[in-house]
Formats: structure tokens, C-alpha cells, sequence
């Protein structure tokens, strides 16, 4: 059976820009996969716990040194990582909070990218642990980013291409959905460009799900 991990970010609900186009890339590649699973890990609708002082401690001790206390601490971070392990594809629906990823996403991130669990660190660089595999992510933000002085500066996609390629996932693809909050007009854009991204990513990932 093949599974998707849809990750929804938004706190916002059913108003949400991210979660509408997202459920309806789900929707689309349910119709199109008869077979295909949709594991939802929902960060908006119930958000994960930040790690603390007894998750970092658990964290850097080595596994064969950890206490009953220390795997505890780890029981959720295993959890979420399983989740990422068994998914052959990946979905992020998210806003852009502060130019960068909300809080409740940064806190995911935070459990599932961790030291001698999702990657090594050698004297030549980080190695991923984790299998490559398709991961696509939507953006929604009231704000436009390009280079242009008007513009705001990106640290969202960056920062997440470089984060999943630490782990080992390097199959990215972003759909930005810009201008949100900025009249009819721009919102009518944004969802055309959603729309024909969607019906691209059906095409593309059923085909990769399905073909000989």
C-alpha cells in the first residue's frame, strides 16, 4: 500500500488557504490511487509540545546509555520519525508566519530531525538516514516574495530544502500561494496557480505511484 503523510500546519480551519488546496491535492490522488493511504499528523488542529530540557538531554545521550526516563522523553519524536519512515510521499500544507515556518511546523522539525536518528554528522558533512521520496509542500502567504527592494526576503523555502536534504530528502517541490490578503484579485491568482500545480502533482505523483 502506498502512503502519503499529509502534514496540515494551519490553525485557521476550514478558512485556511494551505488546508483547502491541500485536501484537495489528498482528494485528487485518492481518486486517482486506489490504493493509496492518507496518514494525516495534523500540527494545527493539535499542535506537539516543544522539545524541553529532558528531550535535548535524551536526545544527545547515546542510545545504549538511554534510562527508561530517556525513552520516555523520545516516545513522540519515535513516533513522528516512524511516520516519516513509512510514508512514501510527503505533504506539507502550511502558512508562512515572519517570513519563515509557523512555530507549530518548527516544532515537528525539531523531533524529527535529530543527530544519529535522521542524520550523522562526520567530519565531512551530515548524512542523511532517511530514503529519498516525494515531498511536496504548500505555502500560503498574505505577503509576495521575490528580490525585488518591495518584496519580502525568503527564509521559508531555503531553509526547508536545505533542512529535508540533511535527513536525505531532496525530491522537493513548493507551490507558493502569494498575496492572499491583498483583495480579489490576487487571491483569484493564487488559487488559478494552485489549481494548475495541483492537477500537475496528480498527474506527476499518481504516475509515480502506479506506472510499470
Amino acid at each position: 500500500m502506498t502512503t502519503l503523510l499529509y502534514i496540515p500546519v494551519s490553525s485557521r480551519g476550514t478558512d485556511s488557504h494551505s488546508r483547502k488546496a491541500g485536501a484537495d491535492l489528498c482528494a485528487r490522488l485518492q481518486a486517482a490511487i486506489p490504493h493509496l493511504n492518507i496518514a494525516t499528523r495534523d500540527l494545527g488542529g493539535d499542535p506537539l509540545p516543544h522539545p524541553d530540557q529532558i528531550f535535548v538531554h535524551a536526545m544527545l545521550t547515546p542510545a545504549d546509555s538511554r534510562t527508561d526516563t530517556h525513552h520516555a522523553a523520545l516516545a513522540k519524536s519515535e513516533e513522528l520519525i516512524a511516520e516519516l519512515e513509512a510514508a512514501d510521499a510527503i505533504l506539507i500544507a502550511t502558512p508562512i508566519h515572519n517570513f519563515t515556518v509557523p512555530s507549530a511546523l518548527k516544532s515537528w522539525i525539531d523531533h524529527v530531525v535529530r543527530i544519529n536518528r535522521t542524520f550523522h554528522s562526520t567530519p565531512t558533512g551530515k548524512i542523511g538516514l532517511l530514503k529519498d521520496r516525494p515531498t511536496r509542500i504548500i505555502a500560503a502567504s498574505g505577503g509576495r516574495f521575490a528580490d525585488d527592494p518591495t518584496a519580502q526576503r525568503d527564509f521559508f523555502e531555503p531553509y526547508l530544502r536545505y533542512l529535508f536534504s540533511i535527513v536525505g530528502i531532496i525530491d522537493i517541490d513548493v507551490l507558493r500561494m502569494e498575496l492572499l490578503t491583498r483583495g480579489p484579485e490576487p487571491l483569484a491568482a493564487a488559487q488559478a496557480k494552485a489549481a494548475t500545480w495541483i492537477a500537475d502533482q496528480t498527474t506527476k505523483l499518481t504516475a509515480a505511484f502506479t506506472g510499470p
